[in-house]
């Protein structure tokens, strides 16, 4: 699943411990039905497209982070990451998987809505100097919410964030692919949470709320989010 998991909040500890984000998981029903106990973190690094029903063209990178919610270095953690290899991939196993998710999600904040509003491909996004100085304000504003819920990432690990996805020629991020394609937007998980848990730990994110309100109602326009 892209963005911030709505199982984040399971056994993370401190004053946040099991906290549902309207944005992911709106009254915990989620939480309720699947249950966290039985989440294990991943988050897909593959640049991929899906050109037709069951059919991914894989473009780049191979690389699925695999982790616990509590840290832990599970039998069914090593059985899943086990399962990847065969199949070709790489699964690393992290003790702390909420850093990945968010060291994604500080991409995909910027990347995604940016692609929607402009249907721009991700090596322009980047490429563009006035569209990568947004991305780089918008990834810092991330951080700074990262940060209140005690996760740390690096200054020089968002550059290279930058640099990595410039590496992708011609890729479309999913956004504008579901965009073009009629399908609902997954602007919540991606940007409104970030939103929601810089106001819930009391961090302005002003770039991130303007690029998300122009987000929704392009989306709105569309017909593919409510």
């Amino acid at each position: 699943m892209n963005g911030l998991p709505w199982w984040y909040f399971y056994k993370v500890g401190g004053r946040y411990d099991a906290f549902h984000p309207r944005s992911v998981d709106d009254g915990g029903r989620q939480w309720r039905v699947v249950g966290p106990q039985r989440a294990i973190g991943c988050v897909v690094d593959p640049a991929c497209e899906v050109v037709a029903p069951g059919v991914i063209a894989h473009e780049k990178f191979q690389r699925f982070t695999v982790g616990e919610p509590d840290g832990s270095r599970s039998a069914r953690v090593v059985t899943l990451s086990a399962a990847l290899v065969e199949a070709g991939f790489e699964a690393p196993i992290r003790d702390n998987i909420r850093w990945n998710v968010w060291l994604k999600l500080c991409g995909n904040v910027c990347f995604n809505p940016i692609s929607l509003l402009t249907g721009a491909p991700l090596e322009r996004i980047v490429g563009e100097p006035a569209l990568r100085a947004l991305c780089k304000t918008m990834m810092l504003q991330a951080r700074a919410v990262h940060e209140a819920l005690q996760i740390f990432i690096p200054a020089d690990m968002l550059e290279r964030r930058l640099e990595a996805a410039g590496s992708v020629t011609g890729h479309k991020m999913s956004m504008l692919q579901d965009a073009e394609r009629g399908r609902s937007l997954e602007i919540d998980a991606l940007v409104t949470v970030v939103q929601e848990l810089g106001r819930l730990t009391g961090v302005a994110t002003p770039a991130i709320d303007t690029v998300l309100a122009l987000a929704r109602e392009r989306g709105r326009a569309l017909g593919l989010y409510p």
